[in-house]
């Protein structure tokens, strides 16, 4: 059997940076960061990193009933919305599907803490009668998935992939098998992550992993760059519209990309450090780009996953050198985390919009903030400012996650 070609329709996003898709591509065209003072926990619960890539203009009921609202975490609230974003842009409204043939592969990396914490106050200071009994179906991580489901009808495959910092990527890696083996002719496919809490932070920052330049938060996310001191924690949501070909064309579909390559990988070496020599992050990549033969000379941009953590920056970067060997050096890569932050399980769907909008516009996004490059992070980040005018035909994303999880996807120009 012929695997089905596989295009992107729609694109939702909701981050700091901005919410929908237009606002948030022109902000990171702009080099705006997103970074900011947290205000969502109070000031004696902040460990040291006092500050996120934090959404303070999300309205919940722009998508949802006031009752559906109190049933849900916020992860799930950001995964909805980023869905309903992504439905519009890929003009589902005006269709008629066949539910059964429509799926959802949603995930997060640590579900409701919002509501953990919420529900956990309430057992210590009111007793176990007066806890929610949505608790489990608030704080559960595979409830974005469903909840997605429900709200758009999708009657086929429901699935929450969760690979700590892989989750979304390995969720639209998943979800393009989905279409390939021919189970489904549209899904939903994405992550969603509302990590400010007090107890997320504060586990972070114990492993001191967290920024703590709290003076300057918009220059606190600087990947690749010598003096880094850790990453930014986000949050936010994204959700992209995953199609076969034929189904695309047969509606009449806006088609922004074709996914052509996904890779997946383990490491196999430590539950939070990476292999120093980048290796297992360097197979996923040559995974995705060997299923559909590309050289890597056919590579013009990688979506780092480029965190601003010491140990991080530099294993990616060995390991796009290992894969791309002399070509590396001609490639622009950048780090979009430099301004939206670390959106854990939801940045790998984020950061896949990114490369998708990269070779719609032939516009490379910048990494900013990256003002005296780390020697042992020596390829073309594309520092500060946009580039423009420039040949995408073929986009990396790399997502990397505790655990050792290893993902890679590739994007190319549609062509007929």
């Amino acid at each position: 059997m012929v695997a089905e070609r596989v295009v992107i329709t729609g694109i939702g996003t909701v981050s700091s940076v901005g919410i929908g898709k237009d606002e948030f591509w022109r902000g990171i065209v702009q080099g705006r960061s997103g970074v900011k003072r947290v205000t969502r926990i109070p000031e004696d619960q902040q460990p040291a990193s006092k500050i996120a890539a934090e959404i303070t203009d999300f309205d919940a009921s722009k998508w949802m009933e006031a009752k559906q609202i109190k049933r849900t975490d916020r992860f799930i609230q950001l995964a909805v919305a980023a869905s309903y974003l992504a439905s519009a842009d890929a003009k589902l409204g005006s269709t008629t599907l066949d539910p059964q043939r429509v799926g959802v592969v949603v995930g997060s990396a640590a579900g409701g803490f919002q509501s953990i914490e919420e529900q956990f106050r309430v057992l210590m200071n009111k007793g176990p009668d007066r806890c929610s009994p949505m608790t489990v179906p608030m704080l559960i991580v595979n409830m974005a998935a469903g909840w997605i489901s429900m709200l758009h009808n999708a009657q086929g495959p429901n699935l929450c992939t969760v690979t700590a910092c892989a989750t979304s990527a390995n969720s639209v890696g998943d979800a393009y098998r989905l279409i390939q083996r021919g189970e489904a002719d549209l899904m939903f496919a994405g992550g969603s992550e509302a990590p400010i809490t007090s107890l997320v932070m504060a586990g972070f920052a114990s492993a001191r992993t967290l920024s703590t330049r709290n003076d300057e938060p918009e220059k606190a996310s600087r990947p690749f760059d010598q003096d880094r001191d850790g990453f930014v924690i986000g949050e936010g949501g994204a959700v992209l519209i995953l199609e076969s070909l034929t189904h695309a064309l047969k509606r009449g579909a806006p088609i922004y990309a074709e996914m052509v390559g996904y890779g997946s990988t383990a490491d196999a070496f430590d539950i939070v450090q990476p292999r120093p020599d980048g290796a297992g992050a360097a197979r996923a990549m040559e995974l995705a780009l060997k299923e559909k033969g590309f050289k890597p000379e056919a590579v013009n941009y990688i979506n780092a996953h480029g965190t601003s953590t010491w140990l991080g920056d530099k294993a990616e970067s060995r390991a796009i050198k290992s894969v791309f060997s002399h070509h590396a050096k001609k490639l622009m890569v950048s780090s979009s985390k430099s301004m939206t932050g670390h959106l854990l399980g939801a940045a790998g769907a984020l950061e896949a919009a990114v490369c998708i909008l990269a070779i719609r516009d032939s516009i490379v996004p910048p990494t900013i903030n990256l003002d005296k490059p780390d020697p042992d992070c020596d390829l073309d980040y594309v520092p500060h400012k946009a580039r423009k005018n420039v040949e995408v035909n073929l986009a990396l994303s790399n997502s990397f996650g505790f655990g050792g999880h290893n993902c890679a996807l590739l994007f190319a120009k549609y062509k007929k």
